[in-house]
C-alpha cells in the first residue's frame, strides 16, 4: 500500500524520468539497431491508441444529465481560439518553435485529470467536465485548420494536411466520447464493468508520459537549434501557463465559479499537446508542452497547500 502511494505522489516525476532514461538508454545500445525502426513505429501507434483508450474510460464515468453548458464555457472556448492565434504572432517574431509551442500550450484541450484537482480544490466537477468535452471538441475542429498554415508539409497542400490531421484528431478525441455515449445508453452491463476501472486511466496516463516525454528527449537529442531556444520554449509555455490560470480564474469570478474555470483553462492535456506538437509541428515544439506539464503541477501543488493551510487556520 506504501508503494502505491508513493506511486500515485510522484507519478509526474517518476513517468517522465522513466520515459527519458529508456530512450537515453535504448539510443545507446547499438545491437538494437535493426530493431529501431520497428520499435518507433510501435510507440508512433501506441500514443494515440492510450490516449483514446484514456479518454474513452473517462468519458464513461460522465453522465449526460450532469451535463450543462453556462457562460464561462463559450467564454473560455472563445479565448482559447483568440489567445493560441494571438500567441503565436506574438512570439513569431522571437522564434517559430516557440510561437507554435506557444499556441499548442494554448489550443490543447483541458486534461481529463482536471476533474480530480477542481473536486479537491472545491470547485464544481460537473461544469469542468462539460468544459473537457467542449474543449475537446474545440481542438478536433480548430487543429486540422490551424496546424497545416503554421507547418506546411512538403507536398501536401493545406487541404491534404487538413484532412489527414481532422482525421486523426477528429477519430482520437471524439470517437472516444461517443463511443462511451453507445456503450452507456445500449450495453450498460458492459458500461458498469468499465467503470469499475477507477484508476486504470491515471495508470495508462502514466504509460503516455513516459512515452512523450521520451519522444521529446528524441526532439531534444537530435536538434541542432542552440539551447537559448530550448530555454525559450520553456519559458514561453511558463507563461502560457500563468495568463491562462490567471485569465480563467478572472473569468470565472464574474460566474461565480473561479476554480473551475481556472483549472479548464490552465490545466492541460499535455500528453496529447506532447503528441500533436511531435507529430504535426516542429517536433522541437513538444518541448513547450513537456514543459508545462512542470509548471501546471507546480501551481496546482501551490493551490492545494494555499486550502489545506486555510483550512488548518480555520480548524485552529
Amino acid at each position: 500500500m506504501g508503494i502505491m502511494k508513493f506511486f500515485r505522489t510522484w507519478t509526474l516525476p517518476i513517468s517522465m524520468l522513466t520515459g527519458a532514461a529508456v530512450y537515453m538508454v535504448f539510443a545507446s545500445t547499438s545491437f538494437l539497431n535493426p530493431l529501431k525502426p520497428f520499435m518507433y513505429n510501435i510507440i508512433d501507434v501506441m500514443t494515440p491508441l492510450l490516449i483514446f483508450t484514456m479518454l474513452f474510460l473517462t468519458f464513461c464515468r460522465v453522465s449526460a444529465k450532469e451535463l450543462h453548458i453556462v457562460r464561462w464555457h463559450v467564454v473560455l472556448l472563445v479565448l482559447q481560439i483568440a489567445g493560441c492565434i494571438a500567441g503565436y504572432f506574438i512570439f513569431l517574431p522571437i522564434s517559430k518553435v516557440i510561437a507554435q509551442s506557444v499556441m499548442v500550450c494554448i489550443i490543447c484541450p483541458t486534461a481529463t485529470a482536471a476533474a480530480v484537482i477542481t473536486g479537491k480544490l472545491g470547485g464544481s466537477v460537473p461544469n469542468l467536465t462539460t468544459y473537457t468535452l467542449l474543449s475537446n471538441l474545440m481542438a478536433s475542429i480548430a487543429v486540422p485548420v490551424i496546424f497545416p498554415l503554421v507547418e506546411p508539409h512538403e507536398g501536401i497542400g493545406f487541404f491534404g494536411a487538413f484532412t489527414v490531421i481532422l482525421r486523426k484528431v477528429f477519430s482520437l478525441l471524439i470517437c472516444p466520447f461517443i463511443l462511451a455515449c453507445v456503450i452507456r445508453e445500449y450495453f450498460k452491463d458492459i458500461h458498469r464493468l468499465l467503470v469499475r476501472f477507477t484508476d486504470l486511466p491515471f495508470y495508462l496516463w502514466a504509460v503516455s508520459l513516459a512515452i512523450v516525454t521520451g519522444q521529446t528527449v528524441k526532439s531534444l537529442v537530435h536538434s541542432g537549434d542552440h539551447v537559448l531556444i530550448e530555454i525559450g520554449v520553456a519559458a514561453g509555455a511558463l507563461l502560457a501557463c500563468l495568463i491562462q490560470f490567471w485569465a480563467g480564474r478572472r473569468i470565472g469570478r464574474k460566474y461565480n465559479d473561479t476554480i473551475s474555470a481556472g483549472q479548464a483553462l490552465g490545466q492541460k492535456n499535455t500528453v496529447l499537446a506532447i503528441w500533436m506538437a511531435y507529430t504535426y509541428l516542429n517536433p522541437l515544439s513538444s518541448v513547450g508542452p513537456g514543459s508545462y506539464v512542470l509548471w501546471q503541477n507546480i501551481i496546482n501543488s501551490l493551490q492545494l497547500w494555499r486550502k489545506q493551510k486555510k483550512e488548518q487556520e480555520r480548524k485552529g
